[in-house]
């Protein structure tokens, strides 16, 4: 008799960020969910960095916030640092980050999962997938059991034939300490899979005692921190942890050139491609030789530890060239290593071959998420686990799946990219990839996602009418500023300070706020402006969502109705199995790439690398339109 009698609905491969969202969303929208890890100590393990948001990535944590996910409120939960960047720039750039006690990380979540009605778990490797008819059936694991479902999510992470590279030294492993995972992909690709190889790489772990930290500048957090969840469960820091920051020099450069010819990287043995937008030590001074030191940051792993990470020094040389290279860094003189750095190689799948739902075109049921979409970072793992998971379970409920477009949700450009464009190299998200980045704001995630989340039954009614109230109350402050006049001698003292025309007869505050010298400081002096936030109660959130209103309305408005221009493209919907070969007058390369990624809608196809604009125009002529 087996242990598992049942059929699930959902079973997810993998507890890392990406399993762990994945099972959560599916569980919470009453699905019977079946986490199956390898190791249940390692749940949602930050492999990496001990932190969680940053450029673009804090966008999408409050994101996942928003429409329930867990990632902000164990991230609030387990803090020792928070801050926000990029506040000297626009509200588009603003971005949350936080530094993480990485145990408290991953036994909040794991708490939190188990706190999960409708979870289950189980220990083992999966060693295969079960298909009918081009379905998915459930999973085989490695003691032979199988295991039944109606979906299936794959988060393998980075454990797909995981080969780890140290020097000359190599093994399998899907990080330090763990093993690598065998049979999936050899499954998938018999079935008509392309697959491919990654790597990524980490840096040495350090002991703190052992570093001089009054020869680094130190790095603390924000004076007033914030917090990644819309919901009231977690608070801001009250204490916080610093991190510090510290420099190589031409002598540390040296030092690791000395052992270039043993990296993996440089001798061929590694031919797959790293991220470029986080390079190992020596592929920085292999790429930037003109520069004579790099940053490195000097990152506590925790409340109590004494363990440090070294940002910035991730590295697959020889572990003895590490130690000598690394003890010549100001602070670092008399260093003691915990764990040599590494690279890590391991499978992934080219994300075409995905839908917008992560359902895979070639089997039906069977769902992608994480690094094995050849994607980078905790947070866009996250990210799309939450997505697989929910649509997952809207698969199995028979209703229509969530996609969210691009103009919704930095989740949309995240998947959208993907599935569209593809992957060469681990993808990483940045504002820059979002063309309605004022748009999309970490201050709004919840207007924008929260409703989407409470229709299908995932954000619960408290996190809806938290939001409903926040947008009120911000809405009725805009409407102040639109209505309430401000008078020459209140506001030309500061206008004349920040060299701004002065005015000549009263105007209304919404007009005089939104010239560009004006800043959030300068508004929150004026007395009718502190009177209202007083008598109405607005907390700090409420506060910078009313003023970000007021003052890049142009902005705002302009860019809404370039999404709604573009947004028309995404109704015009290109039949399933559109006969492409029949257009005669379309390039080749445009057929080929059409043919391929099978794009959904007329919007989609045009942002397909190589599909010319003429050819858009041919394929609406064919479509009738």
């Amino acid at each position: 008799m087996s242990i598992f009698q049942d059929k699930y609905d959902v079973i997810v491969v993998g507890a890392g960020h990406a399993g762990s969202e994945a099972a959560a969303a599916a569980a919470n929208m009453g699905m019977k969910t079946l986490l199956i890890t390898m190791s249940l100590q390692n749940i949602a393990q930050m492999s990496c960095n001990p932190a969680m948001g940053g450029i673009a990535k804090g966008q999408i944590v409050r994101e996942i916030d928003a429409m329930g996910g867990y990632s902000g409120i164990v991230s609030d939960q387990s803090a020792i640092q928070f801050k926000m960047l990029n506040v000297s720039k626009g509200p588009a750039m603003w971005s949350p980050r936080c530094q993480s006690d990485r145990m408290l990380f991953a036994e909040t979540w794991r708490l939190m999962l188990e706190g999960t009605p409708n979870l289950d778990f189980y220990q083992e490797m999966v060693s295969g997938i079960l298909i009918e008819n081009h379905k998915i059936v459930g999973v085989k694991t490695s003691l032979g059991i199988e295991i039944k479902s109606k979906t299936v999510i794959l988060t393998n992470g980075t454990f797909l034939n995981g080969l780890i590279h140290i020097g000359d030294k190599q093994f399998g492993g899907g990080r330090a300490g763990e093993s690598a995972s065998f049979g999936i992909t050899e499954d998938l690709i018999k079935v008509g899979f392309e697959a491919g190889r990654m790597k990524t790489g980490t840096p040495p772990r350090v002991d703190g005692r052992s570093l001089d930290y009054s020869k680094m500048e130190e790095q603390p957090g924000d004076e007033n921190p914030q917090k990644f969840s819309y919901s009231d469960k977690t608070k801001p820091l009250t204490k916080q942890r610093s991190c510090y920051m510290t420099y190589t020099s031409p002598e540390v450069h040296d030092l690791l050139r000395e052992g270039f010819d043993r990296s993996p990287m440089f001798n061929g043995r590694i031919k797959s491609l790293g991220p470029r937008y986080c390079p190992s030590i020596e592929d920085k001074i292999n790429r930037f030789a003109d520069k004579d030191r790099h940053q490195l940051f000097v990152e506590p792993e925790g409340w109590n530890t004494v363990e440090v990470y070294v940002n910035g020094f991730s590295t697959s040389l020889p572990e003895d060239v590490q130690f000598n290279a690394l003890r010549s860094v100001v602070g670092f003189e008399k260093v003691k290593f915990f764990r040599p750095g590494y690279a890590i190689e391991y499978d992934y799948f080219p994300p075409t071959q995905l839908k917008h739902t992560l359902e895979t075109k070639l089997v039906e049921g069977l769902f992608f998420a994480g690094q094995i979409n050849g994607t980078t970072g905790y947070e866009e793992a996250a990210a799309q686990g939450l997505m697989a998971g929910i649509n997952a379970a809207l698969k199995v409920q028979e209703k229509a799946p969530l996609i969210l477009k691009r103009n919704e949700a930095y989740i949309g450009v995240l998947i959208d990219d993907l599935i569209t464009k593809g992957t060469e190299e681990p993808y990483r998200m940045f504002t820059s990839r979002a063309e309605y980045r004022t748009l999309l704001r970490q201050d709004n995630a919840d207007f924008r996602l929260t409703p989407k989340a409470f229709e299908i039954g995932l954000a619960g009614e408290d996190r809806l009418k938290r939001m409903e109230y926040k947008k009120e109350s911000s809405d009725h402050f805009v409407q102040f500023f639109k209505e309430t006049s401000v008078q020459p001698k209140e506001a030309n003292p500061i206008l004349e300070i920040k060299g701004s025309e002065p005015m000549k007869q009263p105007d209304k505050m919404f007009k005089v706020f939104s010239r560009p010298q004006i800043t959030d400081e300068d508004i929150l002096r004026f007395e009718k402006v502190k009177q209202y936030i007083c008598e109405n109660d607005l907390d700090k959130e409420i506060v910078d969502q009313s003023i970000i209103q007021v003052k890049y309305s142009g902005y705002i408005e302009k860019e809404k109705n370039n999404a709604d221009k573009l947004n028309r493209l995404e109704d015009v919907r290109i039949p399933e199995h559109f006969d492409y070969d029949k257009i005669k007058s379309m390039s080749y390369e445009a057929k080929e790439k059409l043919k391929k990624i099978r794009p959904v809608t007329i919007s989609q196809a045009s942002r397909i690398s190589g599909v010319a604009p003429s050819d858009i125009s041919i394929l609406l002529i064919h479509m009738g339109r």
